[in-house]
């Protein structure tokens, strides 16, 4: 597993973000690793990690597989209501060349938990998956009074081993 450091100084949450200038910065250095790959992608912020730095996260990941250390921490994204075990929840893409991905997480860390929780959150780690050692486990949700079928839940294949599905990691510092 690689990890890579990115600066973008530019990207405050004390005023909106330019999310496509923002995502560009980080949509570069993941071309550079992982062109003409489907990967999955999970960003973390964080300062929603009481007591952990960027560093910490990278370090758990790297042994973990994944920033989900703490198994009585809820997440903030949408009820698990059929109960199924899901490992973390992933953005499925494939990095070409025109890719532009990451202003997705630039707006969503800034947007939704300022609407929420009446604050933004800095995505600052951006942990690269290969979707090979994953399955998806497909939900029910509803949105909007309609359920929809979310494939964004995913479990390790191999739970004894779950850094091992890990491509890389880039650390977002400003």
């Amino acid at each position: 597993m690689k990890v890579f450091t990115v600066y973008a100084p530019d990207y405050r949450i004390d005023i909106q973000p330019d999310y496509k200038a923002v995502g560009a910065i980080i949509d570069t250095e993941l071309k550079k690793h992982f062109v003409g790959q489907m990967v999955g992608l999970r960003a973390l912020g964080s300062q929603e990690h009481p007591g952990k730095t960027i560093d910490d996260l990278v370090e758990i990941i790297k042994r973990d597989g994944t920033d989900r250390y703490d198994p009585k921490r809820n997440g903030d994204r949408y009820d698990n209501v059929e109960g199924k075990h899901i490992d973390l929840f992933l953005l499925r893409r494939k990095i070409t060349e025109k890719s532009k991905i990451f202003w997705q997480f630039v707006w969503s860390f800034y947007e939704s938990p300022l609407k929420v929780r009446g604050y933004p959150v800095r995505a600052d780690i951006l942990v690269v998956y290969d979707l090979s050692k994953l399955k998806v486990v497909r939900t029910i949700h509803t949105h909007e009074g309609r359920p929809i079928t979310k494939r964004d839940g995913y479990i390790f294949r191999d739970a004894a081993n779950k850094a091992d599905a890990v491509l890389g990691v880039i650390k977002i510092h400003s």
